[in-house]
């Protein structure tokens, strides 16, 4: 193992998931990577809607409390004996919701790591980052570019690269028009990529609370379903060649199918059990389909930070010390944050 100079500290702060739903403040001795890991020091920590559904849980496999968090930056301190050699002592990474790839399943062999059968799912199946230091493994690191701020770039390494490679996916060319459902922490990132990729971008939220920051953040249109029949209205503007969804509302989602232009693509980023209505007609007469996307690998991620350097993309974020983590919780369960909370650890 390498570790840097300077003398390391024995502990570390974290809030871990004591119980479903709750947090707590503790202290703990800092861990020693092992050969394929690195140890970072955070910097600061994004908070994703997925993390309520984290912390609302408890890992019955888990052998103490775990820390939630999967938007991750720091600097790496200790370094295993088989980390790569790109990485080295104090070092600008991050880490996404995707922990690490193995390198050994099928999924690994064809190359395509976001997929990994033995994935670490970063804040739910092994410790994130509402700590002052995280375990990583190397497969799973990305690297920070200098004209980030730590707390920027944070949201970039989930709601940045899910939306990002939603768009990449989703078959529009520039001109199309482009639909994004829900305009939250997912939906203000999606909108700003669409638009400086070209394409004519509409956003879709309830209610007029937030056009005008639709609007700004680079919408074309906003369209409010209390009030407006979104599938009407896109088919109105020639039918959108995609719709986002950044949301897992099936009763929501299901009706704006009749939106899409033939061969347009639905792009689910949301999780739920709730199953969809989809009329066979509309996927088989205009060969519509439904599709779902994954934040994408490390170097997917890294391809995102750079366009949102190239292209002056940015999260909408407000700062919050990790000491109150579980106060921001309760913001961001309230849905009553524009658009992005992230931790800072100094």
């Amino acid at each position: 193992m390498t570790m840097g100079t300077n003398r390391m500290q024995k502990t570390y702060r974290a809030m871990v998931i004591k119980a479903p739903g709750h947090l707590e403040f503790v202290e703990r001795p800092v861990p020693v990577p092992g050969p394929n890991d690195v140890l970072i020091s955070i910097e600061a920590c994004g908070m994703c809607g997925a993390d309520i559904n984290d912390i609302a849980r408890v890992d019955p496999g888990g052998h103490q409390p775990r820390v939630p968090g999967h938007e991750v930056v720091g600097r790496i301190v200790a370094l295993g004996d088989r980390a790569p050699s790109i990485w080295r002592l104090d070092q600008r990474v991050g880490v996404g919701r995707l922990g690490g790839h193995c390198t050994e399943c099928s999924a690994c062999r064809q190359g395509k790591f976001n997929l990994c059968r033995n994935q670490h799912f970063v804040g739910s199946t092994c410790d994130g980052g509402y700590a002052e230091m995280m375990l990583a493994r190397a497969t799973g690191l990305v690297s920070i570019p200098d004209e980030l701020k730590s707390e920027e770039a944070a949201p970039i390494l989930c709601a940045g690269i899910a939306t990002f490679n939603a768009l990449k996916k989703c078959g529009a060319e520039a001109g199309d028009l482009v639909a994004v459902l829900g305009i939250g922490g997912l939906g203000h990132m999606a909108l700003q990529y669409a638009r400086k990729m070209g394409f004519k971008v509409a956003a879709i939220g309830r209610g007029q609370d937030i056009a005008q920051d639709a609007l700004a953040i680079g919408a074309h249109v906003y369209i409010d379903t209390n009030i407006e029949n979104a599938a009407e209205k896109l088919n109105g503007m020639g039918g959108a060649k995609a719709i986002i969804a950044t949301i897992a509302l099936a009763d929501t989602i299901s009706p704006l199918l009749g939106g899409l232009a033939p061969e347009g693509r639905l792009v689910m980023l949301g999780t739920s059990k709730d199953p969809l209505s989809i009329a066979s007609g509309l996927l088989v007469a205009g060969e519509r389909g439904v599709i779902g996307s994954i934040t994408g690998s490390p170097y997917e991620n890294e391809r995102t930070l750079d366009f949102s350097v190239l292209t002056g993309v940015r999260p909408k974020i407000e700062t919050v010390p990790l000491e109150r983590a579980a106060e921001a919780l309760q913001k961001l369960k309230s849905g009553d944050v524009k658009f992005r909370i992230v931790l800072t650890m100094h």
